[in-house]
């Protein structure tokens, strides 16, 4: 089944480098990232202070008008963390999957940044990665390695939203 797929994919931890951490956005509350946006960052600011990554992109736009920027709270609080912000690009306009990576794909070239290790939760590692491949980005998974779920019933839940978008996104592709 496909889901079993989605589910072991996100477990792969690979030990690779690339030129940067490219952090697909998540809600952001106000000048706070949401739990599961935390997770993303820290875990792109330990891949930076390890040295396998020289850059962190942060991406995703506003929910609406007045708000932050996902991104912008995201290098906001790496910036806390340590960060120099000479090492930090913010695609701060994006709002799903495919716009984070596009956007991040056309942000990153003039600083000559081709390789990237994709940042996200792990259920979400097997589309990401695919829909960066599609656009011509070398990309490896680096899932957090914590997730927001505390209960079977919301991963679950997660895990059957993913399966639906993997699936629509895979019927996609055959039929473009």
């Amino acid at each position: 089944m496909q889901h079993w797929s989605i589910i072991d994919y996100g477990k792969s931890l690979p030990d690779e480098r690339a030129d940067a951490a490219l952090v697909l956005g998540a809600a952001a509350w106000g000048n706070r990232p949401s739990p599961v946006f935390r997770e993303r960052i820290k875990h792109a600011v330990t891949l930076y202070k390890s040295g396998k990554v020289h850059w962190i992109v942060f991406t995703g736009g506003t929910p609406q008008p007045g708000y932050p920027a996902e991104a912008d709270v995201g290098r906001e609080y790496a910036l806390k963390a340590g960060v120099p912000m000479t090492a930090m690009l913010a695609e701060n306009q994006s709002r799903t999957t495919w716009a984070n990576l596009d956007n991040a794909k056309t942000l990153t070239r003039p600083f000559g940044i081709r390789t990237f290790l994709l940042v996200s939760d792990p259920l979400h590692m097997r589309r990401a990665v695919l829909m960066a491949h599609d656009l011509g980005l070398n990309a490896a998974p680096s899932p957090t390695l914590s997730s927001r779920f505390s209960t079977t019933g919301s991963w679950a839940k997660f895990l059957l939203r993913e399966t639906r978008l993997y699936v629509g996104y895979r019927i996609f592709r055959i039929l473009s």
